[in-house]
């Protein structure tokens, strides 16, 4: 791993800040007010390349990695125009078929999800299970050669803008009967698959699903990888949506970061500006000290990731999802309570995001479980659940 960013990525990372910049945190803020998906972003940004820059270039994609992806997430975000859905479709669902998918599953759907014509969202969260990822009660099982699934999903990304859902299921061990994970695709215009719409005080295009799966039946080709494999296939998605989710919260931070530093640069009270003074300038400056310290850590999994280690990944995505998401909402309450009274108006922008936020904090992994996670595996502490 170099600290220092190829000539490549710097160049991608310039030519999506570029785009980005073209449309900016108003578009994103009259999408989310008018009820409309940020569709000519997404659309220009696949034609461009940016979307499926992690998938392999046979499947119509850019031939990187989780770095490279990760760069596109961080300067969309930076701009105030952050796509969650880059968290779930390329990442997610495009890294998953990637490496487990079938031939026919990859030349079905890679190609659209690479160049953003397909929109794929993923469901695993349930109303009863929660982050006990290990006790969903999704269940697929066999009729002939279909598969029936039963279930419900809950907080599901993007439903009414993809064109299939990645589903995690539960099939039956026919050794011992238990219970075990498998993954499925689900067109979304599969009968009996409906969805309905959370209603959220998020300012944000991008909306939330309740899932409700009765008697869904699919062809045998639905299910992705083997029935054996599922936990080490749902590492190969999880990962990259830890990196991902850092991506967008170091992102949303940058931009918090920057509207502040001009504000206080500029705002003069007693004839200096409020810039000068370490109340403000200090608690913006340890932003961005934490901000940069979370990014490395990003760099060190997404390294990781592309060099094929799951396991090695799954500390350093863990530990820069919770940094991330901890330095992003520290950074956007010291924004605006930096502007003052500004800070809350609609015309500077900040106010927004002290909800979203917070999602950076909640999902896709709550806070509490990276901390679990970080003190069982690195610690090798007791479980406490």
């Amino acid at each position: 791993m170099s600290f220092i960013e190829s000539p490549e990525r710097a160049e991608l990372r310039a030519a999506v800040a570029g785009l980005a910049g073209k449309y900016g945190q108003e578009y994103f803020r009259e999408c989310a007010r008018e009820g409309r998906k940020t569709d000519e972003l997404w659309r220009e940004a696949g034609e461009l390349g940016f979307i499926g820059v992690n998938l392999p270039e046979e499947y119509g994609g850019g031939g990187a990695g989780m770095y490279e992806l990760s760069i596109v997430m961080e300067e969309i975000a930076a701009a105030g125009t952050g796509l969650l859905m880059l968290v779930v479709s390329p990442a997610i669902c495009g890294n998953v078929i990637a490496r487990f998918g079938t031939d026919e599953q990859k030349q079905r759907w890679l190609p659209g999800l690479a160049d953003g014509s397909i929109t794929m969202a993923f469901g695993i969260t349930e109303p009863d299970a929660g982050s006990n990822s290990h006790h969903i009660t999704t269940t697929a099982r066999r009729d002939g050669s279909d598969w029936i699934l039963n279930g419900r999903k809950i907080y599901i990304s993007g439903v009414d803008q993809a064109q299939a859902v990645l589903i995690v299921g539960r099939t039956t061990d026919a050794k011992t009967g238990n219970l075990k994970p498998s993954l499925f695709i689900v067109p979304t215009d599969t009968p009996n698959f409906e969805y309905k719409q959370i209603d959220m005080e998020l300012q944000n295009p991008e909306k939330q699903f309740l899932l409700y799966l009765d008697d869904v039946r699919l062809p045998s080709d639905a299910l992705v990888g083997s029935e054996d494999a599922a936990l080490s296939q749902l590492f190969a998605g999880l990962n990259p949506e830890r990196i991902m989710g850092a991506a967008s919260a170091i992102g949303m931070g940058r931009f918090a970061l920057g509207k502040a530093v001009e504000y206080v640069t500029d705002r003069t009270v007693w004839k200096t500006p409020i810039g000068a003074h370490q109340a403000i300038a200090h608690p913006l400056a340890q932003g961005k000290i934490e901000l940069e310290m979370a990014k490395l850590m990003m760099q060190k999994a997404a390294t990781l990731y592309d060099a094929g280690d799951d396991w090695g990944a799954a500390e350093p995505a863990n530990m820069a999802k919770y940094a991330a998401a901890e330095a992003c909402v520290k950074i956007v309450d010291h924004a605006v309570h930096s502007l003052g009274g500004n800070g809350l108006t609609t015309e500077y922008g900040l106010a927004p995001m002290l909800s979203l936020a917070r999602i950076a904090r909640i999902a896709p992994v709550s806070r509490e479980m990276i901390l679990n996670f970080v003190s069982q595996t690195s610690l090798g502490l007791p479980k406490s659940y």
